[in-house]
């Protein structure tokens, strides 16, 4: 986001040595206290004014709660801030969903958090989670984000499925929908959809990446989802071929990389961030 512009205020949820990839981990886990506590200093500042709130990673309910409580206040300092959601909750492995968060952290995303959200951006399994409905299908999928819009957001991607993609099995599907009120009250939805390669390699902090670079090109752009999502996932596929390349190569012949050697190559791929070149296009629906 700093590179791309914007002037970033950062809260760490957690502080740990390291992400969760890796086999060990030590550090702190930020509370609703804390984070209160943080928010009062800029308020007495005066400095709480935001275009756009955006959070990802959390593990604990009162926190998640603290943050709804706060973009409502935010949201009354400036009706025009979007809040960016990315709903980490879990993924499927082997076609198998599991939750990697307590549990008790869904009715909150569901019930509180979703409703004042602008933009989610949920993988299958979330998206599923969040609306109590399995998703087989490319129809599936986007009545779930129509579920989606009606609890609050106006653009709902899910960032990552394991739906047939029509270019074929080493391709990834994402999917998008922006709706949005047209000044006569009419209702207007856009929706697309991206394939983009496999990449054959667990990574983390895929999701940030993603929230991150959608919040900023659908500031540059926006109406204009398509575009946005062109330059969003055409800059991670950038970030995760550069990564991959560059664990393979310290890796040596034949041996797995690991979680060190995978981390992203952000600093490495600053160009490719800022000016993307579009690689991978979307298909209007």
């Amino acid at each position: 986001l700093q590179v791309l512009g914007f002037e970033v205020d950062t809260v760490n949820s957690v502080q740990f040595s390291n992400h969760t990839g890796y086999a060990h981990w030590k550090g702190q886990v930020l509370n609703s206290d804390e984070l209160h506590e943080l928010y009062e200093g800029l308020k007495l500042n005066e400095v709480n004014r935001y275009d756009y709130v955006l959070t990802g990673y959390t593990r604990d309910t009162s926190f998640l709660a603290m943050v709804v409580d706060i973009v409502q206040e935010l949201k009354q300092q400036n009706s025009n801030l979007v809040y960016v959601c990315d709903p980490v909750m879990g993924d499927k492995w082997n076609g198998e969903g599991s939750m990697y968060v307590p549990e008790d952290l869904l009715p909150v995303y569901r019930d509180k958090v979703v409703p004042v959200a602008d933009i989610i951006t949920p993988n299958q399994f979330e998206a599923e989670l969040l609306t109590g409905r399995k998703i087989h299908t490319e129809k599936d999928a986007l009545e779930v984000m129509d579920m989606l819009h009606a609890m609050g957001p106006e653009t709902v991607v899910i960032t990552s499925s394991d739906l047939q993609a029509p270019l074929g099995n080493n391709y990834l599907i994402a999917l998008g929908s922006h709706r949005k009120t047209k000044a006569d009250g009419t209702k207007m939805t856009q929706r697309i959809r991206m394939e983009s390669p496999k990449v054959d390699a667990v990574f983390v902090g895929t999701g940030d990446l993603f929230a991150a670079m959608l919040l900023a090109w659908t500031h540059k752009h926006p109406n204009n989802l398509k575009v946005a999502c062109e330059k969003t996932v055409s800059a991670m596929q950038h970030v995760l071929q550069r990564t991959i390349k560059s664990a393979k190569a310290q890796a040596g012949e034949g041996n797995k990389p690991n979680s060190a050697q995978l981390e992203l190559r952000m600093v490495q791929s600053k160009k490719d961030i800022e000016n993307p070149e579009i690689i991978v296009k979307a298909t209007v629906l």
